[in-house]
């Protein structure tokens, strides 16, 4: 079994950094390609803060159109990504916790039509499990959470990032409107646009707060905190998730690196 590599973690994340995310932020809408391969190229050098991603087998939860699972590749690893409404479906009559997922039956680009939060792999196979910006869509983050841990190895890692509600892109394409309600901003949306926005509240955009999520990680007796902070941030600003209040306004994006306590 490969080791984890000790923490060094925030100080080399600089501001250089923050600047370069918040440049390609600015243009998710006109080049989501360039958003995405820069925000999937700062999670691997996250990832590697506390694991060396080649030879693992990593499980990408929710990761759309396969960005991030083709960075942790070209890295090395094998990587298997879940979506809902993509990929290869679990065969018919398949139990969905009974198919056997293992480096040598994986292809590349390999991916899985399925629920993240009832993911069609056994117990404890992932080296790590991944999950960005997926949270704030699903209705019961504790269910998510609890999945996401099981499908992970004994001393295996979790990360999950999820944009925190009220922030001010809490709301996504509706900010920040959402300050007004999510219902509200969704229906001003509409009428500015003529059509619905992507992410529709109670259905496919719901309210995650920084301390919401951090007490249910803490509630969690499987896992360990190994990084908590803003996900976008320069290290020395990481006490900004650890402040009541001020976090819920300022953190943008919540980012949490477990591991899974071992047996």
């Amino acid at each position: 079994m490969l080791p984890l590599v000790a923490p060094p973690v925030a100080p080399r994340r600089g501001l250089r950094r923050s600047v370069e995310l918040f440049r390609a932020f600015r243009v998710e809408q006109s080049d989501p390609d360039l958003f995405y391969r820069t925000q999937a190229a700062d999670s691997l050098a996250q990832v590697r803060d506390h694991m060396e991603p080649a030879g693992r087998l990593i499980i990408d939860v929710g990761g759309g159109a396969g960005w991030f699972s083709d960075t942790f590749r070209r890295a090395g690893a094998t990587c298997v990504l879940v979506e809902p409404e993509a990929g290869r479906p679990v065969p018919d009559g398949a139990d969905s916790h009974a198919v056997a997922v293992h480096p040598g039956r994986l292809a590349e680009g390999w991916t899985v039509a399925a629920d993240g939060n009832r993911m069609p792999f056994p117990d404890g196979v992932a080296d790590l499990t991944f999950s960005s910006n997926v949270l704030e869509h699903v209705p019961a983050p504790d269910r998510f959470l609890a999945e996401m841990v099981r499908v992970t190895r004994p001393g295996g890692l979790l990360y999950l990032s999820f944009t925190a509600w009220l922030s001010p892109w809490g709301g996504h394409e509706t900010s920040p409107w959402h300050y007004l309600g999510g219902q509200r901003a969704a229906e001003r949306y509409q009428r500015r646009h003529g059509r619905l926005p992507g992410n529709l509240f109670g259905e496919s955009l719901f309210p995650r707060h920084v301390g919401e999520v951090m007490d249910l990680v803490r509630s969690c007796p499987d896992v360990e905190v190994r990084e908590a902070g803003p996900r976008y941030y320069p290290g020395w600003l990481a006490w900004v998730a650890r402040v009541p209040g001020l976090r819920e306004l300022a953190t943008w994006n919540l980012l949490v690196i477990m591991r899974r306590r071992p047996s």
